[in-house]
Parts: C-alpha cells; sequence; structure tokens
C-alpha cells in the first residue's frame, strides 16, 4: 500500500516542503531513498523502537520511503514523526484520508515520546502559504507555530496523540494564541539609568540608535564599557510585528527560541568571545546555520575587546555590514541570511589599558600604541561611525545616589528621530535610517551652509581628520538634528558630530 505523508527542508531560514512516499509491499527490507542525511537514515531504528513500545504493530515487510524533491538534502531527526506515520498508514493503522492537509514533524524518542525541533515557525509559515490546513508538530514547539493566523496548529507529546487526531479518536484542540501579545515589547531589566554619571557616553550610544550607527567605545578597563553596551537594546525602537517575524525564523532555524516560547519580543543582543572563528560569526557548515551577525538581526551586535579578534574574523563581516545580509556559498546551496545589525564595539586604548587615562601611566612602549589600534583594519573602520572615549567614573558620581535618566526617556526620543528618517526615507524602501544613506542622499540631505562647510574644513585641517572620516561625520550630524528636531544641520549639530571622530586624528596614539 502506498501512502503520502507531508514535512518540510530547511533553506536558510525558509522551508521547502518535501513528500514522504512510504510504500509497503510483499519482502523483508527497509530502503530509504531521496538525499536523506545520516541522522534520517538512522531514523529506522527510532521509529521502530517507538511504534513496538507503544503498543502498535511495525511490519516486517519490504518498506520503500521515498523523500521528494530528491535533490534537496533532508538533514535532522526531524522527519522520524512523518516518516512513522507513513508506515503505520501504509500498514493501516491510521487513517490515510486526512494526511494530506497536515504537516507533520517532530524527533521520536524510543519510547514514542517527541522532542523539540528547529525552525518550526519558517515551516508553520510555509504550511500556510502551501494551503495546509494544520501542522502536528511537539508540543514545546506548538506556541512558536501558532503565531501564524489561519493554520490549526496541534501540539503533540507522543505518536499516539497523533494517531487520535488523524483517526478522530479524540478531540485535541489547537493551540491558539494572541499573536499581536506575543509581539509586544517586554521591558528589560537593564536600564540606562543604573549608569553612573558617563553621560557623555549616553549622549552618544542615543545618537547611534536613533540613526542606526556603527560605535566603538575606546576606554580603559572598568570604565563601564560593556555595561553600556548592554544597555544599548533598551534604548532602540520596539521591534514591529515585521522584524520579530523576521528575527524568531532566525533563532528559530537555529534552535534558539526555547520551549513554549512563541515571538522573539526584545531586539537581539549578541556577544560573540574573541576566540570566534570565521563560520561562528558569519554562519556556516556543511549545511549552513546562522552566524552571531544573523542573530544579531534587527538588534546589536557587542564586540568586546576588539583588537583581540582574529583579523580574518573581523575581515569576514565587512562585506555583511554593508550589504546587511550575508551569503553563505557551498558547492550544492547558495543560503543567504540577514544580518542588519548594528555593531557596538569596546577596546582598551592600548595593550596595557591606560593610555589617556587622567590617573594611571600607561607603561606601553613607543609604537605599541599605534600597533595595537592597526589590528583594526581601515575598510571596517570605515564602516563604524562614532569613536567615543570613555574615561573611568569619579568618585563623586559613583556615590551619588540620584538616578539618571532612564532607558524608556531616552527611547521615546530615539523613536522621534526614526519616525522623522521612515518619512525621509520613504521612497527608498532599503533605505531605513541616516547609517545607510548613500553618496547621493548625503548630496541631498546633508546640505551644510557656508559656516558649517568651513567649520568642517577647518576641523579636517586642523585635527587632521581622514578622508573617510568625511562622510560619518554628515551621517552623524544629520541624526543629531534629527534629534533635535531641525531640518537643517547647524553648526552645533556638526560640532559634535565632529568630536566622535577621535580615532581618525592624526596624533591618537602618536
Amino acid at each position: 500500500m502506498l501512502v503520502k505523508t507531508f514535512g518540510c527542508a530547511l533553506f536558510g531560514i525558509e522551508a521547502i516542503q518535501v513528500t514522504i512516499e512510504v510504500n509497503i509491499d510483499r519482502g523483508i527490507n527497509f530502503y530509504l531513498v531521496g538525499l536523506p542525511d545520516n541522522a534520517v537514515k538512522e531514523s529506522q531504528q527510532r521509529i521502530q523502537a517507538a511504534i513496538i513500545n507503544l503498543g502498535y504493530y511495525y511490519p516486517h515487510k519490504k518498506i520503500v520511503i521515498n523523500m521528494a524533491p530528491a535533490d534537496i538534502r533532508k538533514e535532522g531527526s526531524a522527519y522520524d514523526l512523518p516518516i512513522a506515520i507513513g508506515i503505520m498508514a501504509a500498514s493501516e493503522q491510521v487513517n490515510a484520508d486526512l494526511l494530506e492537509q497536515f504537516i507533520i514533524m517532530g524527533e521520536l524518542s524510543l519510547d514514542g515520546t517527541l522532542k523539540p525541533i528547529k525552525g518550526t515557525l519558517p515551516i508553520a509559515i510555509k504550511a500556510k502559504q502551501d494551503g495546509f490546513r494544520g501542522l502536528i508538530v511537539p508540543k514545546a514547539n506548538a506556541r512558536e507555530a501558532a503565531v501564524v493566523e489561519g493554520l490549526e496548529v496541534y501540539g503533540v507529546d507522543n505518536i499516539h496523540e497523533v494517531i487520535s487526531i488523524l483517526n478522530g479518536e479524540k478531540e485535541i484542540k489547537p493551540v491558539s494564541i494572541d499573536a499581536i501579545d506575543s509581539w509586544r515589547d517586554v521591558d528589560s531589566e537593564l536600564d540606562f539609568s543604573d549608569v553612573k554619571g558617563q553621560e557623555n557616553i549616553k549622549r552618544a550610544l542615543e545618537i547611534a540608535a536613533a540613526g542606526g550607527h556603527n560605535v566603538i567605545l575606546i576606554g580603559p578597563p572598568g570604565s563601564g564599557k560593556t555595561m553600556l553596551a548592554k544597555r544599548m537594546p533598551t534604548i532602540l525602537p520596539p521591534l514591529t510585528m515585521a522584524e520579530a517575524l523576521e528575527t524568531t525564523k532566525i533563532h528559530s532555524v537555529a534552535g534558539l527560541v526555547g520551549r513554549n516560547a512563541s515571538l522573539v519580543r526584545i531586539r537581539p543582543f549578541r556577544s560573540p568571545h574573541h576566540t570566534i572563528s570565521d563560520a561562528g560569526l558569519v554562519g556556516g557548515g556543511t549545511y549552513p546555520q546562522p552566524g552571531e551577525i544573523s542573530l544579531a538581526h534587527n538588534g546589536v551586535l557587542f564586540l568586546d575587546e576588539l583588537p583581540e579578534f582574529k583579523r580574518t574574523v573581523l575581515e569576514v563581516m565587512r562585506q555583511p555590514m554593508e550589504d546587511r545580509v550575508v551569503t553563505i556559498s557551498r558547492a550544492k546551496m547558495t543560503v543567504d541570511f540577514p544580518a542588519n545589525f548594528m555593531m557596538v564595539a569596546a577596546m582598551n586604548p592600548c595593550p596595557c589599558g591606560y593610555y589617556n587615562h587622567p590617573d594611571k601611566e600607561c607603561t606601553c612602549k613607543p609604537g605599541m600604541v599605534q600597533q595595537y589600534l592597526n589590528r583594526i583594519s581601515g575598510p571596517l573602520m570605515d564602516r563604524i561611525d562614532l569613536h567615543v572615549e570613555v574615561v573611568p567614573v569619579a568618585y563623586k558620581d559613583l556615590s551619588d545616589k540620584q538616578r539618571g535618566e532612564s532607558s524608556a526617556a531616552v527611547r521615546e526620543r530615539v523613536i522621534k528621530a526614526r519616525k522623522i528618517q521612515e518619512e525621509r526615507y520613504a521612497a527608498y524602501p532599503t533605505i531605513h535610517a541616516n547609517a545607510q544613506m548613500t553618496s547621493q542622499l548625503i548630496q541631498k540631505y546633508c546640505d551644510l551652509d557656508d559656516g558649517c562647510r568651513n567649520m568642517l574644513k577647518n576641523a579636517m585641517n586642523r585635527l587632521g581628520l581622514s578622508a573617510r572620516a568625511y562622510d560619518r561625520i554628515l551621517k552623524v550630524s544629520r541624526t543629531i538634528a534629527d534629534l533635535d528636531g531641525s531640518e537643517n544641520i547647524q553648526t552645533g549639530h556638526l560640532a559634535e558630530a565632529i568630536n566622535y571622530r577621535s580615532l581618525d586624528r592624526d596624533n591618537w596614539g602618536s
């Protein structure tokens, strides 16, 4: 007897429908074809043990299973459940009439219980697009899939419950959640008001958040760089529904959504260690998986001790930072992962950490400071708009019991500035913030009057600013003007932006 069940294969952050054909005939053998990997091939033992341990009959006959389309690699143990149900339907233990209405996915334990799988949200979206009535997945993944409206999602604990649904033996209600409520932003435990002093640094991070600018914090150990960076997501605008869905898809494919969770509700904050590999940062593997820069999509990527990262690792970030997507090519496939993140980097000013320190003396030998800074390439530094010097907090600020401005208050100003930019770039679908402006847009929206032009010219000559600082200063000036509600860039906006280019100065590290 021939029956068909339906599952999905993951391709990047998208799903592709897979038809699983099961045929049982006279003879004794088990054939699994259609480009399965080793985890899929090993499913026979898990399926046989699960069916028998639940008291059902396992047919010891010639079983041929074809997974179509045959030119797409099928990987992972999530095909256990659709194959098992196909075998039971072909042996007339399950009613096959409803199989064409459901996508079925799940990993089996030997006792027939189901374990969570990866990529449930992309699978649910694909099931809805292809006109399936419902999706049957492990209970731990059901809330994630139920975000998709118009799709019946059944969360099950074991094979017996799947059979009950298909045979109509027991009424199991589909999982239902309020997608809007699941998407709503939640308050973070971290807040800018926890940071004592450092008002100028908070101002710089507010500008970075308002314009989507990358920022680097340069300061000695213990000056609060990490503490400030961790609070960056709390002043960014809340995730939109579209952003939440795309972010959740990436985390779902990586298996990071968590049991009984639905949408990712807060902007991601990823902080990889400086020993990370190229593939760990940008993604990769035999079957490409998203890396840290994709997991930080719509959020913040924090690179602490930036010069300690391997130079090759930092260089592979350059193209994704520009294109906001990372393309991973393999012999048989090319996969795109979104990578629209804000980079916040932190570093010491020198190897000993105390160059330009107000109280402690730098012990580095001549030339070591510049050598340390040269670990970061010019092209990468090109993509960082704000260079912020962080100094240690004075005792009087540390002992002050008065709390600083809250993240909520800062976020309100950031949201207003972002709305101005949304309206400005409404005709440019790929541009959402000032940091993404092209050269043509800079000329159009960053026009300077004579006073501002003279100031910028004098600053570049006097401070020894490099040519690459020019566009960055204009972009940051535009953001400061937006925060100020000003249609035009004023000299005050420009002066503040110039102050955020310290690493471009010829005298730094000399």
